[in-house]
């Protein structure tokens, strides 16, 4: 009798996985340490170590699906995966097209780098990715914005010239310049922009929103979210309190 309760629980827990919903995760692959492709040629990084902790905790089956930049909300919206967990922050702006979870990385700074110091970041040529807040930034500050499809390009154009200085969130810009063996310096203070980074999903999806909102505030309540941060960001990065507040380290 016991080796058939046992079977017939184990039977009904297959079930469930096996009905588990499947919900295809959509980011770029290209904006290290949040995502990008390792050398198995897998998605990975903060992100991908975030959304498949999400899925666990509200029983979803994670389905990672890489896309540009570029067409990220275009392809969110017409269907071709369920969310956005791509770097993506939280703006005014978005919010009228997509919805977003509550975030999951703490509002941050964005930076300017350049090749040399004394360069002038509102009246010269200013390099952003297509799309951002950076780019929206650059364009009402006076510099003349050039805008390109990947971060790697927008740096790429300071190392030759193109642009004068990169505007770009500065936790992707400090391993760029401590490895550049001082061809690239930060010019000026940090600029604070968004509200802090979060899920972007299809305004139709509310129920989805609130299990991935449920499970991004689990991880802030038992610290996980934390440790995450630390392990891809550094000890000095902004964690969240187990009330959801940020905190500065």
């Amino acid at each position: 009798m016991k080796k058939i309760i046992l079977t017939t629980a184990a039977l009904a827990l297959s079930a469930g996985m096996a009905m588990a919903e499947t919900v295809r995760m959509g980011t770029e692959g290209a904006y290290p340490p949040y995502n990008f492709i390792n050398d198995a040629g897998e998605i990975d990084g903060f992100e991908r170590e975030v959304g498949d902790e999400l899925c666990k905790r509200a029983g979803l089956t994670c389905e990672w699906v890489k896309n540009d930049w570029d067409s990220i909300i275009p392809n969110l919206v017409s269907g071709n995966y369920d969310t956005i967990i791509a770097g993506m922050s939280i703006t005014a702006e978005r919010d009228e097209v997509i919805d977003f979870t509550q975030d999951y990385y703490p509002p941050t700074a964005s930076a300017y780098v350049a090749a040399a110091e004394g360069v002038d970041v509102t009246g010269g040529v200013v390099a952003a990715q297509t799309g951002t807040i950076q780019a929206g930034h650059v364009a009402e500050s006076g510099a003349t914005l050039v805008e390109f499809a990947t971060p790697e390009e927008t740096i790429a154009a300071v190392r030759n010239g193109e642009a004068d200085a990169v505007l770009a969130d500065r936790d992707y810009l400090v391993p760029l310049v401590a490895e550049s063996s001082g061809s690239l310096v930060f010019i000026g203070d940090p600029v604070p922009l968004g509200g802090g980074v979060g899920m972007g999903l299809r305004e139709s999806d509310g129920e989805l929103r609130g299990k991935f909102d449920a499970a991004i505030t689990s991880m802030k309540e038992d610290g996980t979210l934390n440790d995450m941060l630390k392990k891809w960001f550094g000890e000095g990065t902004q964690t969240y309190g187990t009330d959801g507040t940020v905190v500065t380290n």
